[in-house]
């Protein structure tokens, strides 16, 4: 029986296709400009047209009237650190140096649980605040920092993915595993987390650099036996570290295909960057649904190189968007896509409103193998959900008045918009946001 049915009055916006591989036969998404949402137990119910659907809800219906401002899927977020919420915004000279500088020095501290736990918590406040209800997070190299994040997304009832980072050289001795002891670690994990509530584990190798073979070999052992986990790392982020990648895995036919040899090239595979790859490492990418998470903030700040939309569309590639905080500098998607428009500009490719909105839901969510579970209105479909505010400052206010269209609406968002256009973030259908207004 049908309990706890909610429902709420907008306009209404979810993606079905991918906007530059659709047509009017095959359109991409579903816009309704007075819609509503149907929720009931934490799950859509149904998503459409306000005048047809109010007259199928039951007496006394309560519905929650957001008119004016857009309901949509909540963002998902492929590539994050929460431990480096504290570093965000450091300077240094490129990759290596910051890691070194900043990174490493802070991870230290997550040996503390109970400073993880902190973090945490207010990781996932300035995620909810800024519409992201799904993340994939790298967490550090000890578990109780794992335990430490599940734990408090479990309070909340979030949909969040993360792993214990694995990292047995090229690091401090105070943040190295080894191989034997992260494979440990990280099995324990899953055994512990995955499929609890709303929690997947990823298995996370931070790097190949930071990785021995053997760690590889195991990490890849795990993904076999544990083959609806996640993998997620970091590939071809920056020419220094692909040439540092060269020297310590000299056999090797690219960057790419060090993982690829230890078999973590497979669907739920999310690679951070993805900048310098080359044509065959796009054909292996798309040959085994491995995913891509664009980082345009971080890649900005740290001078890392320009993603080339083109030639992963090209080659069939799963993309998606992601921030990369602390390398990123907002924990906001909308500032993401505002860098990523950027980014194809440049690159000679164009990325519509459309595209940028479908790559931040329901492409992530593809990306993820996670489509019809998060990422848009499908019937069934966990009830994560954002409500959008085209009027929250004075300047998209302006600008909005003036749109023609639903792709001028958005791409005023995108490029105007922040965290203040988020009026209230919803988790499996109960507000675990709301905006403070003065």
């Amino acid at each position: 029986m049908t309990t706890n049915l909610q429902a709420y009055r907008g306009s209404l916006l979810h993606f079905l296709a991918d906007p530059a591989f659709s047509d009017e036969s095959h359109p991409s998404h579903d816009w309704h400009e007075d819609g509503l949402l149907i929720v009931a137990d934490g799950k859509v119910q149904a998503a459409g047209d306000y005048a047809t659907l109010h007259a199928t809800l039951p007496p006394n219906t309560v519905v929650h009237d957001y008119s004016g401002k857009l309901l949509m899927p909540g963002f998902i977020d492929t590539h994050v650190h929460y431990p480096q919420t504290d570093m965000i915004a450091s300077p240094a000279e490129g990759l290596l140096p910051w890691l070194e500088t900043y990174t490493f020095p802070t991870e230290r501290q997550f040996e503390d649980a109970a400073h993880a736990a902190n973090v945490a918590e207010f990781f996932l406040d300035e995620l909810l605040r800024c519409g992201t209800t799904t993340a994939m997070v790298y967490c550090t190299v000890h578990p109780q920092s794992v335990d430490a994040f599940f734990t408090a997304s479990e309070q909340r009832g979030l949909r969040m993915v993360a792993g214990k980072v694995m990292m047995d050289r090229n690091c401090p001795d105070f943040l190295r595993d080894t191989a034997e002891s992260g494979a440990r670690d990280t099995e324990t994990l899953i055994q512990r987390w995955h499929k609890r509530g709303r929690a997947l584990y990823a298995i996370t190798p931070r790097f190949a650099p930071t990785s021995t073979e053997r760690q590889l070999q195991l990490a890849g052992e795990l993904a076999a036996a544990y083959p609806d986990t996640f993998i997620q790392t970091h590939v071809s982020e920056n020419e220094a570290e692909c040439a540092w990648v060269r020297e310590l895995f000299p056999n090797a036919r690219s960057y790419i295909d060090v993982y690829d040899s230890y078999g973590m090239m497979r669907p739920r595979a999310m690679y951070g960057h993805c900048i310098w790859l080359n044509e065959r490492d796009r054909q292996r990418m798309a040959e085994t649904q491995s995913a891509a998470a664009i980082c345009p903030t971080s890649n900005l700040f740290l001078g890392s190189g320009l993603f080339d939309f083109e030639r992963a569309d090209d080659a069939g590639v799963l993309l998606s968007l992601a921030t990369d905080v602390g390398g990123g500098t907002s924990f906001s998607m909308l500032q993401t896509m505002n860098e990523a428009y950027k980014v194809a500009r440049l690159k000679g490719s164009y990325l519509p409103a459309l595209r940028m909105f479908y790559l931040a839901t329901l492409g992530a969510a593809r990306s993820m193998q996670l489509e019809g579970t998060i990422g848009n209105f499908a019937v069934g479909a966990e009830a994560d959900f954002i409500v959008v505010d085209p009027q929250a400052t004075p300047l998209l206010q302006r600008r909005t008045a003036r749109r023609e269209s639903l792709e001028e609406l958005l791409f005023a968002l995108a490029l105007l918009g922040d965290d203040r256009a988020i009026a209230a973030t919803y988790s499996a259908g109960r507000q675990v946001h709301v905006r403070e207004t003065t």
